[in-house]
């Protein structure tokens, strides 16, 4: 059995997911990362001088989502990618293979950049300078209406950002349901920490291969409080070892 739970990087998830983690009792923690934004996660909490000096080879593109991530976390009261650090953490504290399966960031970035055409690039730079300033209440609001329809906003991603749709969504959907597929050989009980968007196409990706399978969305993520869990995530080490 696999189960996805659907994350967000911006908000403050940590400890419901250690609640579905302590329910699931997995024996084995997949995250959306790759080796190289691992170690930069490991890096920004552990040496961010390094951190901040890796970060001026990235794409602008890249440094303005992760801007927008920084600053929407503030909001929240965490870091972004806290809820990541979460699922790695319990896995190294619990003696739990950690599995990295998604595809490199800077790589795809590189790609999509270089087959995307001129007028598309100008739209996502606009949109990105846009999103540096964009409010809490209005994350808010687009989750709502993404959350009610979310096949319809993927179509709209697709026809403003086709290049981006492709590679950034469609091809890592693939690889990521690759990975999961070809972990079922070995585990039998596998979760898998992903991007919410990231759940209703590895969902068909993995029904198509009849791969058993059950979600737990960001909307039900977040709709457990905080004051319920106690304090699990003190109990962790902080030594970090790659997988």
């Amino acid at each position: 059995m696999i189960t996805l739970i659907g994350t967000g990087h911006v908000f403050d998830l940590s400890s419901a997911l250690i609640e579905n983690l302590d329910e699931k009792q997995p024996d084995v923690i997949c995250v959306e990362l790759d080796g190289q934004r691992y170690n930069a996660l490991i890096m920004k909490h552990t040496s961010p001088e390094s951190y901040k000096n890796a970060k001026k080879n990235v794409p602008i593109i890249y440094k303005l989502l992760a801007r927008f991530q920084d600053n929407m976390a503030k909001e929240y009261g965490v870091n972004a990618g806290d809820e990541m650090l979460a699922a790695i953490k319990y896995a190294q504290s619990h003696q739990i293979p950690l599995k990295l399966i998604d595809m490199n960031a800077q790589s795809l970035f590189t790609k999509m950049l270089r087959s995307m055409p001129i007028s598309e690039k100008f739209r996502l730079l606009l949109s990105g300078f846009g999103g540096i300033f964009v409010s809490k209440k209005r994350v808010e609001n687009e989750l709502k209406k993404i959350e009610g329809e979310f096949d319809t906003y993927i179509e709209q991603i697709g026809s403003s950002f086709p290049t981006i749709k492709r590679t950034l969504i469609d091809e890592r959907n693939i690889h990521m349901a690759k990975k999961l597929t070809q972990l079922t050989e070995n585990h039998q009980n596998i979760v898998a920490c992903i991007g919410d968007g990231h759940i209703p196409g590895i969902s068909k990706l993995l029904s198509s291969d009849n791969i058993e399978y059950d979600t737990i969305r960001l909307s039900k993520l977040r709709e457990r409080k905080t004051d319920e869990f106690g304090t699990a995530s003190a109990h962790f080490t902080t030594e970090y070892k790659a997988p």
